[in-house]
């Protein structure tokens, strides 16, 4: 996070004693998801933060590859993932590389009987249907249709959803998720061209301390595998905290979009950045005003990158018989482009109520067996008149 926040009680210098009532220590701990050179928060807990009281056995989370090299385009109905009750075991992952993972995610209940903490990866977590609140250690966010929320690994949460009828699209990354480096001044603020700003996004608020004993199952992921960690104290027992790490929300809604005279391309549209990929929001806007403007999107070959696009709601009119929750892979080195007929039809329009939101990678993806129970074999040979 680029900017300052604090939440709660902290002590007027960090790593100085901090003391309870009854006199006895605050257990202060340093969060950074890269060691001590980047952003870092400080968070104080009612007790140490170590206390692991038993484990349970690690249970094998890691996607299984169904394809590992192909060359052709793809297409998923992710709405035909079926929901499941617990939010871990709803969560599929689809489309992967040694970057990032692409998981689907149907949860009917809310996380009531354990904690999260992904501790390989930052979490990009999509909410296309369903609403509730984002329970962490830093505090609470709710959130709702069109919502990004994004996660730093190790940030110990639960979802709590209002109702049963949720659909997630997810990103996890291996490495940080940030706001990209075109819209920051070099001091951190994004700046007036950037698409959104610090108004926009939505830090933990409603800072609730839990002090409680007895048995707390945090389940961890760590290398592919989900690790049950039972701790002695609850994990929201912190009194305050302050830093530039921390989840937030940011809507989708809230992007503005940028347009142009003639066709704008994809990057005008990005949102975060990783390492080795990018995340770009494609929401309704004004299309192009020059007299002579093709507003359907040109052909263009896709070298050094896959490119996935997540079909969230509204009228795409580059795409044929496009679905809410429709996934389609352009993979690297063939090109793409609208489906026959589109570019006709787009010219003379005014506008798009499109909304989605596409990841280009730069490593190519691997199809998961998750993957392949979705897919429509159809597309690949859609763009014949």
């Amino acid at each position: 996070m680029p900017y300052y926040r604090q939440l709660g009680a902290i002590p007027h210098k960090r790593h100085t004693q901090f003391r309870k009532p009854d006199g006895s220590l605050y257990a202060e701990q340093l969060f950074s998801t890269e060691g001590f050179s980047n952003d870092s928060s400080l968070l104080y807990h009612c007790h140490p933060p170590t206390a692991i009281i038993y484990t349970d056995a690690p249970v094998d989370a890691m996607p299984r590859i169904a394809e590992e090299k192909m060359l052709q385009h793809r297409c998923f109905e992710g709405f035909h993932i079926r929901p499941e009750k617990d939010f871990l075991e709803s969560r599929k992952p689809v489309l992967v590389n040694g970057d990032c993972q692409i998981v689907l995610a149907a949860p009917a209940e809310s996380m009531k009987d354990y904690f999260y903490k992904n501790a390989d990866a930052d979490e990009m977590i999509f909410v296309h249907e369903g609403s509730g609140v984002l329970r962490t250690m830093y505090g609470n966010i709710p959130f709702s249709y069109g919502d990004y929320l994004v996660i730093p690994r190790g940030t110990i949460y639960q979802m709590d959803f209002t109702g049963s009828d949720n659909r997630l699209f997810i990103v996890e990354s291996f490495s940080p998720i940030r706001f990209p480096n075109k819209y920051l001044s070099r001091y951190g603020q994004l700046l007036e061209h950037s698409p959104y700003c610090e108004r926009d996004i939505r830090p933990p608020l409603d800072l609730k301390t839990v002090d409680e004993k007895g048995d707390f199952l945090i389940r961890t992921r760590k290398k592919g595998r989900i690790y049950g960690i039972h701790y002695g104290h609850h994990p929201f027992d912190i009194i305050g905290w302050d830093g530039c790490c921390y989840p937030f929300a940011f809507s989708i809604h809230d992007f503005e979009p940028i347009t142009g005279r003639v066709h704008q391309p994809p990057p005008v549209h990005q949102t975060f950045e990783g390492h080795n990929f990018v995340v770009c929001s494609f929401v309704p806007r004004l299309f192009d005003y020059h007299p002579l403007s093709i507003p359907a999107p040109y052909n263009h070959s896709n070298i050094d990158s896959d490119e996935l696009l997540y079909y969230v709601d509204g009228d795409f009119m580059s795409r044929k018989n496009v679905t809410r929750g429709m996934i389609t892979l352009h993979p690297g080195g063939i090109p793409h482009g609208p489906h026959p007929g589109s570019v006709e039809k787009s010219i003379g329009a005014r506008e798009t109520r499109e909304l989605a939101v596409m990841i280009d990678t730069f490593h190519p993806l691997m199809l998961t067996v998750e993957a392949l129970k979705i897919e429509n074999p159809g597309y690949t040979m859609s763009w014949v008149e």
